[in-house]
């Protein structure tokens, strides 16, 4: 039995790495004289929002931004107190408990606009408003033909006493891609925004930069930028080089059964893999339903008693299979399926690759029912 804790599932959380990245960051957007938002809508990427944050706000990050109404209220009630920026709601969702805890909200139309100034009139309040234009990646956004009226209206609602409008801000579509002609469109089509904001009489601040602008476009950065994926160690740029950011997230498991097989048999649902040899097994018990793609079967290894290890056949609903051959290999032994790769480990980037698909997707989707979270944080 090996002398490492033994898990069945587990996502460990590496909160130095997350107040590494909080560092670096920050640190990018002050030489260019902005402010920092952390983003931690998802549940902070799966990593855990309210751990993020206040390891974030700790670590030089000024505000924290979520997506949804009831994302920015749950870190109120953890007693985070810095400002939270809260952008996407659904149809009828009450304004007034976000207004009441301080929480700054987005208006991307009229009728949002109205609604939250209805809201914040009723309590007596101002509520802190950032309007959103579109800019070009079509998703929420006010289009510019519209952004007239919305600037103007917001104006009358300001002097109102009913909305202080803090800032006017959108969202890059393909700041990923070094040198894409979008990016220079966007942010003319932003910089006009921002004029005729300013010419109906308001004096918002700016933000646009998402993690990769973060890192590559310094003359974007304006007031505040919004680091999202990058404060948790994945690079949205890593053909640019080296940004120095830690992975925070490693799932690992540990070995429920270790068996020998003779060549020819063969392993899994739809036995498509064979032992060419006399083999060692090794059973995990994750699966599918613990976050491990089904579409990875035969195209991943996890690392293993000192070294990366082939999973061979079908990844089960809640179990796995790996090639140990003839190594010494004991129930209970640390299995690591991603990791910062810092052991040689798989990381979320290469099953993302592997997948063809993004490592925001993979960490995002790791916290479920049967699998455990541990924060580790040795600056605690």
């Amino acid at each position: 039995m090996s002398d490492q804790p033994v898990h069945r599932a587990d996502l460990r959380i590496d909160v130095g790495a997350i107040r590494h990245n909080a560092r670096v960051l920050s640190a990018r957007a002050r030489e260019s004289g902005a402010a920092t938002m952390a983003i931690v809508k998802s549940d902070g990427y799966g990593h855990g929002a309210v751990t993020v944050g206040r390891a974030a706000l700790e670590s030089g990050a000024d505000q924290l931004g979520v997506a949804s109404l009831d994302e920015a209220l749950q870190l109120r009630a953890a007693g985070i107190t810095a400002p939270v920026f809260c952008w996407l709601y659904a149809v009828g969702d009450d304004f007034a408990p976000a207004i009441a805890e301080d929480v700054e909200l987005s208006a991307s139309s009229l009728e949002v606009l109205q609604r939250i100034e209805a809201a914040a009139a009723a309590q007596d309040r101002t509520a802190r408003v950032h309007l959103k234009i579109d800019t070009g990646l079509s998703r929420s956004g006010c289009p510019a033909d519209l952004w007239p009226a919305l600037v103007e209206a917001a104006a009358k609602a300001e002097a109102d006493g009913n909305v202080e409008v803090v800032a006017v801000w959108s969202h890059l579509a393909c700041a990923d891609e070094l040198g894409h002609p979008s990016i220079d469109e966007q942010a003319e089509r932003f910089r006009r925004a921002h004029e005729q904001a300013r010419a109906a009489g308001l004096d918002p601040i700016r933000h646009l930069a998402n993690s990769a602008a973060v890192l590559t476009r310094p003359d974007l950065h304006f007031e505040l930028v919004r680091p999202g994926i990058a404060v948790y160690g994945l690079d949205p740029v890593p053909q640019d080089g080296d940004h120095d950011l830690r992975p925070a997230m490693t799932f690992r498991s540990s070995v429920a059964l270790t068996k020998r097989i003779a060549a020819g048999e063969s392993v899994s649902y739809g036995h498509t893999w064979t032992a060419d040899r006399s083999t060692g097994l090794a059973l995990v018990p994750v699966g599918y339903a613990d976050g491990v793609p089904r579409t990875l079967s035969g195209r991943m290894s996890v690392w293993l008693a000192g070294r990366r290890r082939p999973v061979v056949g079908r990844v089960c609903m809640d179990q796995l299979v790996v090639d140990c051959g003839d190594d010494v290999v004991r129930e209970g032994d640390e299995v690591l399926l991603f990791g910062p790769g810092d052991r040689g480990e798989p990381t979320a980037a290469e099953w993302a690759d592997e997948l063809g698909t993004i490592h925001y997707e993979i960490v995002t989707g790791m916290y479920r029912p049967r699998v455990t979270r541990t924060v580790e944080d040795p600056g605690a």
